[in-house]
């Protein structure tokens, strides 16, 4: 019946193969694509394609995570910035963030932006503890001052509300405040 006129079969169903169609294509793309655009937006180089990151790059480049280091390692952005453990949330963080990132870039002003108070409001909303412990694993290491080692004992046990950028506000970023203004040129008008 379908071999005897193929073409008649598919217009009598016609919603289904367009469906159907739309359903490979979607799917192909998506497969074809997910693993790619992942890598490729997982980067430094891709994060300054917007103008208001570049300062955090550059302040990051100076710091321990950017390679600032006698191992010589460099985290990215994602290693920090989005959560770590489960891949739906990684990719649905990584697009509300990107999404929002875009919006950010369009529609503000980096040097009216109040970049210090944001960096100290917000430093805990976007950076995530899991993404720390994926590289720190062990927090009670030799050389750990014994202030360090009660506060990090705190936090292994859960006795404590605090994130780890709460008490390492600016370990990813060196001087992110005075790079950002200096960037910018902001407060150079009150010379």
């Amino acid at each position: 019946m379908i071999w005897d006129d193929p073409l008649n079969f598919i217009l009598k169903n016609k919603p289904v193969f367009i469906g159907l169609a739309v359903g490979v294509l979607v799917t192909v793309v998506t497969v074809l694509a997910s693993g790619f655009m992942v890598e490729t937006t997982n980067t430094d180089t891709f994060c300054v394609t917007c103008h208001a990151m570049n300062p955090s790059r550059i302040s990051w480049q100076e710091s321990v995570h950017g390679g600032q280091n006698p191992q010589g390692f460099r985290a990215q952005c994602v290693d920090c910035h989005l959560p770590h453990g489960n891949f739906v949330e990684y990719l649905t963080t990584k697009a509300i963030t990107g999404t929002g990132d875009v919006l950010q870039n369009v529609f503000f002003d980096p040097k009216e932006f109040d970049w210090a108070g944001n960096a100290e409001r917000r430093r805990e909303h976007f950076t995530y503890d899991s993404a720390c412990r994926r590289c720190h694993h062990n927090l009670t290491g030799p050389g750990l001052s014994s202030g360090g080692f009660i506060a990090h004992r705190a936090y292994i046990r859960g006795e404590t509300k605090k994130k780890c950028a709460s008490c390492h506000p600016h370990v990813g970023h060196k001087d992110l405040v005075g790079t950002t203004n200096e960037f910018f040129g902001i407060g150079k008008e009150d010379i």
